[in-house]
C-alpha cells in the first residue's frame, strides 16, 4: 500500500493506515490456543439459534476461493448452510462449476437469484458513465441485499461471509464505497430503465434486518488459520475446485474492470491489497511483491475488450468517453455518507453500550479511511 491510496497516512516508523487497522482486528480476533473455543461457541450459537428451521445460516457463494473454502469449513463445522448465489451475467464457466461442484459434493441446497440481463446491464453502464472507480458495486451491493432477503425469507439470523482481512485486506473507501442511496442516484442520472428484477438495500431497510429480525453477519475465516497453499491444496482435491486466475477474477466483468479500467484510468491496482496481505502474514515478501506489482495485471488483449464491450452494448467511441472522463468519487452522487458521519458519536456510543448492533455499526459506522 502505497500514496497512491487516497487517505492513507504513515507514522514516524513507515506503518501505514492499513497495516494498523490490520494490527486492531488481529488483537480483537487473535489466532491462538483459546480461537478454535471461540469458534465453536459461535457456531454452537448458530446452530442453537437455527433449532428447527431447514436451515441455521446464509452463506455467498461465488465460486472463489474464500468463499468455497468458507462453505467448506462451514459444513466441516456442523453448520446447515443455504448457499446463495447471484447470477449477474458475467460468471466465468469455471466459476459456475465451482460452485456446482462444492455444493453437490457438501449436500449444500443452493440458490441462484438470477438478475434480468437488461436491467442489470443498464445499472452496469451507469456506473461506468458516471466515471467512479466503484464500477463493481452493483454486483457487490445486490449479493449483500440477496443475502439479506434469504436470511429473512428463511428467518435465519445469521450470514456467513467468506471475507479475510489477513487474506484480502481493507478496501480503502476512496476505491470502493457503497450504499444503495448512491447506486439509486447513479441510475437515476444515467440508466434509462429502473431496477425491478433485483433489491438494493436501503438504509431503513437495513436497520430494520439488523435491529427487527436480528440478522447478524459473521466471518468464520477470522478463526481459521489460512495458507493460500493448504486451502488451494483441500479444494482442489475434495471440491474438485478449479483456479480462474488472479483474485475475484471468477467474474469476466471483475477480471477485465480491475486489471484495465481501474488501473488505467484511477490508477488503483487491488493487488496492493491482497499481496500486502500476505506479506503481514509471512505468505510472500515484500520484495517478492513489489515484482509481481510491475507487472501489467491486465493479460487479456483486444478479445477481451471486444468481448466486455460488445456484452455491454458500448461501441469503442463509447469506450474512449468513458476512459477520458475525469476520475469522479461517490461524493459526487447522493449517498448515505454524509448522514452516517453525522451519527457516527452517537451510534458508537450506542455501540459501546449495547443499544447498535456490531453488524449495523461495522457496515455503517466503521469506517474511517
Amino acid at each position: 500500500m502505497d500514496d497512491t491510496v487516497k487517505g492513507i497516512t504513515f507514522d514516524e516508523k513507515g506503518e501505514c493506515t492499513f497495516c494498523k487497522i490490520h494490527d486492531e482486528l488481529e488483537n480483537k480476533f487473535p489466532l491462538n490456543e483459546k480461537t478454535p473455543e471461540r469458534l465453536q461457541t459461535l457456531v454452537e450459537k448458530i446452530k442453537q439459534d437455527g433449532k428447527g428451521k431447514k436451515y441455521d445460516c446464509i452463506l455467498g457463494v461465488s465460486g472463489g476461493r474464500d468463499s468455497t473454502y468458507t462453505l467448506y469449513n462451514a459444513v466441516k463445522l456442523g453448520l446447515r448452510p443455504l448457499a446463495v448465489h447471484f447470477d449477474n451475467g458475467w460468471n466465468s464457466e469455471i466459476a459456475v462449476q465451482n460452485i456446482k461442484n462444492a455444493t453437490k459434493i457438501l449436500g449444500v441446497d443452493l440458490h441462484t437469484h438470477v438478475a434480468d440481463w437488461e436491467e442489470f446491464k443498464d445499472l452496469q453502464r451507469s456506473f461506468l458513465f458516471a466515471s467512479v472507480p466503484d464500477a463493481e458495486v452493483p454486483t457487490d451491493w445486490v449479493i449483500f441485499s440477496v443475502l439479506f432477503d434469504e436470511a429473512a425469507r428463511y428467518n435465519v439470523k445469521y450470514i456467513v461471509h467468506g471475507h479475510s482481512f489477513r487474506t484480502e485486506g481493507t478496501t480503502p473507501i476512496t476505491w470502493t464505497y457503497m450504499d444503495g442511496k448512491y447506486i439509486q442516484d447513479i441510475q437515476r442520472r444515467f440508466g434509462k430503465l429502473k431496477l425491478k428484477s433485483f433489491p438494493n438495500m436501503t438504509m431503513s431497510r437495513y436497520v430494520y434486518y439488523s435491529l427487527i429480525k436480528k440478522i447478524q453477519q459473521l466471518r468464520i475465516l477470522y478463526y481459521i488459520p489460512y495458507n493460500e497453499k493448504e486451502v488451494f491444496r483441500i479444494i482442489e482435491n475434495e471440491l474438485g475446485w478449479k483456479n480462474y486466475g488472479d483474485k475475484h477474477h471468477e467474474s469476466k466483468y471483475t477480471a477485465f474492470f480491475q486489471a484495465y479500467i481501474l488501473t488505467r484510468k484511477f490508477n488503483i491496482d487491488k493487488r496492493k491489497l491482497h499481496y500486502s496481505a500476505k506479506v503481514r502474514n509471512g505468505q510472500l515478501t515484500r520484495e517478492e511483491a513489489l515484482e509481481i506489482i510491475k507487472k501489467d495485471p491486465y493479460s487479456g488483449g483486444i478479445e477481451s475488450l471486444d468481448y466486455c464491450l460488445k456484452k455491454l452494448d458500448l461501441t469503442y467511441n463509447d469506450f474512449d468517453g468513458i476512459m477520458s472522463e475525469s476520475p469522479k468519487s461517490f461524493k459526487d452522487y447522493k449517498s448515505y455518507h454524509s448522514l452516517v458521519k453525522a451519527l457516527k458519536t452517537p451510534i458508537s456510543w450506542g455501540n459501546k453500550v449495547g443499544i447498535v448492533p456490531d453488524t449495523v455499526y461495522k457496515k455503517y459506522f466503521s469506517f474511517d479511511v
